[in-house]
């Protein structure tokens, strides 16, 4: 059929109001299971300090009647500390973008901080699961906390809870633990084995931990998923009413000889190592928590910083471990 003529149609028309939607889409991913779960605490300086101890090893303990003991030697906690880093981000925007009607968000400013907010929270799960060591920072250098990966291991390897894939399944490797260093692994990347993940479980367990998580990246999770065997199931309810068939091919929890562990992927963790994790000894400490600060006004603008100053307090390495030196295939 033909248009009749002089109709009016869009194309020709300048008239035509915007149809723009007040809803912003953003699918940055925002998940921090390492912040969510550890503790939150607080500390009153930029060094912060705490105490870990542990018991004699058990022995034979068999004394003669009427016997006078000798005192034992004793043993003091050894005391950890770790420093407080600054996180901060700020924005200004000028008076006239203030002023007009945007869409989607009624101040461009608000806006931009709710952004910046979320953006150090991602930052902090990045740094805060990653192999910095602690540093005490100087004129024109900034303070460092010391991250996850420096509170695991022992001086000695044997009771290290560590374990080095690239030297072997059962390879604990030494480490300080006390957020002073990192271990690393011997040689290049090996394909992941349960037999690491049980060596680094056994060595936790045997030190008197309790861990039950096990985080990693997206690809070790698909490994830890293929390791541990997929099922196909045909589901039957309510009286044998049999429901649509599933294709399961993920694990998300897995049982070893030494505890049952929740495997948790992560976005912002090191690749090619596997975090056995207790959150009950880890807390992020804050010197200062998510503050907003108007800094000097200087002209027809606003200028705000989100700022945060924390540590990670590490409350005994032991009681967590890692496989490094892994990767998928």
């Amino acid at each position: 059929m033909a248009v009749p003529g002089n109709t009016r149609l869009t194309f020709g028309g300048v008239q035509v109001r915007e149809d723009l939607s007040d809803i912003i889409y953003n699918i940055s991913p925002m998940d921090t299971p390492f912040m969510s779960g550890a503790g939150k605490g607080s500390c009153s300086n930029t060094l912060f300090e705490w105490q870990k101890d542990e018991l004699a090893a058990a022995a034979a303990n068999q004394k003669l009647e009427g016997d006078d003991p000798a005192s034992l030697a004793v043993v003091e906690p050894v005391k950890l500390t770790n420093y407080t880093q600054i996180s901060e981000k700020a924005v200004q925007t000028s008076g006239t973008a203030e002023a007009v009607d945007w869409a989607g968000r009624k101040s461009s400013q608000a806006y931009q901080l709710a952004k910046r907010a979320k953006e150090i929270k991602r930052d902090m799960e990045l740094m805060l699961t990653g192999e910095d060591v602690k540093a005490a920072g100087a004129a024109g250098v900034a303070r460092k906390t010391a991250a996850f990966m420096s509170w695991l291991g022992d001086a000695v390897a044997a009771d290290s809870n560590i374990i080095d894939a690239t030297a072997g399944p059962a390879a604990p490797i030494a480490n300080a633990g006390d957020g002073t260093s990192v271990a690393a692994p011997a040689g290049a990347d090996v394909v992941l084995t349960m037999d690491h993940v049980n060596d680094c479980v056994q060595q936790v367990w045997e030190a008197g931990g309790n861990p039950d998580v096990i985080m990693c990246d997206a690809s070790l999770k698909v490994k830890m998923s293929a390791l541990a065997g997929s099922v196909v199931a045909d589901l039957v309810t309510n009286h044998d009413k049999a429901s649509p068939a599933h294709a399961v091919n993920s694990v998300d929890v897995i049982v070893t000889d030494f505890g049952t562990f929740k495997i948790v992927p992560s976005r912002l963790c090191l690749p090619n190592q596997l975090y056995i994790v207790d959150f009950d000894f880890w807390s992020i400490d804050y010197l200062r928590p998510f503050t907003t600060e108007t800094l000097a006004k200087t002209g027809d603008s606003v200028k705000q910083m989100m700022v945060a100053e924390y540590g990670l307090r590490g409350k005994n390495g032991q009681a967590n471990g890692a496989v490094i030196g892994v990767k998928a295939a």
